[in-house]
């Protein structure tokens, strides 16, 4: 004769809670959130890489330039002077296409251009007004900028 016990017998299944799953969920989300503020910064140095490189382009460019026309584009003729040939004064005794459009800063916007520049008279200067797009903001971007 079997003695059968008064109390069920307990039964535990195999497998993860709903409560642990949502742990494990949130602990993803919170790593998740974490790399891609991480990838944002590493997204800004990528941006300011872009305009060091941009500026040694146009440097080569506009050296380019001063040999076939004698001078530098003044702050009026622009980057565009690279592109095509300036009507207004002084105009370059010999120009040469040197570049075939002039690029916008990693913000979208157009770099600025003056000569002379403001640090260092005798020399150009090109500048990006940054990530907010105003001039004379502490985010712009100078080429005389040491």
């Amino acid at each position: 004769m079997k003695i059968q016990s008064s109390s069920p017998r307990i039964r535990r299944n195999s497998g993860f809670t709903l409560l642990e799953m949502v742990i494990v969920l949130g602990i993803i989300a919170m790593i998740l959130g974490g790399a891609i503020f991480s990838m944002n910064k590493i997204g800004n140095s990528a941006k300011l890489s872009q305009v060091e490189s941009d500026f040694k382009s146009f440097e080569s460019a506009l050296a380019m330039y001063k040999l076939n026309a004698g001078s530098f584009p003044t702050t009026q003729q622009g980057l565009n002077a690279l592109v095509t040939k300036p009507s207004s004064t002084p105009v370059p005794r010999r120009w040469v296409q040197v570049m075939s459009k002039v690029p916008k800063d990693p913000w979208g916007t157009e770099y600025g251009y003056r000569f002379p520049g403001k640090k260092r008279a005798n020399d150009f200067e090109m500048f990006s007004k940054g990530e907010d797009g105003i001039e004379g903001t502490p985010d712009d971007l100078s080429s005389q900028d040491d």
